[in-house]
């Protein structure tokens, strides 16, 4: 099983009581599933360096809903902008050409004769 994973935010807090939050985004190769994953790890180095660490998964939709707007949330927003970058910029897609390789549908329109 791969996964293939893209850091969104850390935040660290300490320093007697150490947190470290991870979030990044993942796509499951297997599953073919894209989520968002929740890491954090809280260390007490007033408690004999007691430990506890978690992990927590969340769909794109969930984490975009959380409160508040994060670094992690920036970033994601600027990732899925990126994939998704002809339909925010239109100017800079070539309307000339489809996706398809194909002519546009006006184009073939006005090459058919005409018919009675």
């Amino acid at each position: 099983m791969a996964f293939l994973k893209r850091e969104l935010h850390r935040q660290v807090k300490g320093p007697e009581v150490t947190e470290l939050d991870f979030w990044n985004l993942v796509f499951d190769t297997d599953t073919k599933r894209l989520y968002v994953e929740h890491e954090w790890t809280y260390l007490d180095s007033r408690i004999r360096g007691a430990t506890d660490y978690r992990t927590d998964v969340m769909d794109i939709a969930a984490y975009l809903t959380q409160g508040g707007q994060t670094a992690g949330h920036r970033e994601l927003w600027r990732l899925l902008r990126g994939i998704f970058k002809e339909q925010f910029e239109p100017e800079a897609h070539d309307h000339g050409v489809s996706f398809s390789g194909q002519a546009p549908v006006r184009d073939i329109e006005q090459q058919a004769p005409n018919r009675p």
